[in-house]
């Protein structure tokens, strides 16, 4: 049985922002979250505030400003899961005494993101995609992370990420 989702118009929300989300808007939002890693990573590199374009880029990237966003950073053990702002900018940035582990995963010396898509999901409002992403260090180094990222589109038509996962592969 196939289920399509309504589109949602001007008619009925006062919106012309269809509430579906495509393959394309869940690729589009993965390329704008690699983007934000690497402008975080370059705003760090030549001293500026890279705290507050994280906290920037976090608002717009992520749903926190609605609900809890089920987040595992690659690099947490301690503090495992981060469903709060506070717990994605620490992450991201560092210095924050309440997760002590983080040393800002954002600061590295990033200069490109890729990503490996392994499938994508649709559904009505919400897309889920995973695969892995290849983030390059300024030497040319190369660090794969295994990933899935889910993403809903509120009424506004914006792209918010609800699930982050994100692990190193496993090496027997």
């Amino acid at each position: 049985m196939t289920v399509q989702a309504a589109t949602i118009n001007s008619r009925n929300l006062g919106s012309s922002a269809s509430i579906t989300i495509s393959e394309n808007e869940a690729r589009a939002a993965l390329e704008a979250w690699g983007k934000g890693l690497v402008k975080i990573a370059q705003t760090h590199k030549k001293g500026g505030n890279a705290k507050a374009i994280a906290a920037d880029i976090i608002r717009q990237a992520y749903n926190y400003d609605e609900a809890e966003v089920l987040f595992k950073p690659t690099l947490a053990s301690v503090k495992t899961f981060r469903t709060t702002f506070e717990g994605a900018l620490s992450y991201f940035v560092g210095g924050n005494a309440n997760f002590s582990e983080d040393a800002g995963f954002a600061l590295n010396p990033w200069k490109n993101a890729e990503f490996d898509i392994t499938g994508i999901y649709t559904s009505g409002d919400t897309a889920i995609v995973m695969g892995n992403k290849h983030l390059t260090k300024e030497d040319g180094s190369l660090v794969i992370a295994n990933f899935s990222m889910g993403f809903k589109k509120n009424l506004k038509g914006e792209i918010k990420i609800v699930l982050h996962h994100s692990s190193l592969p496993y090496k027997p």
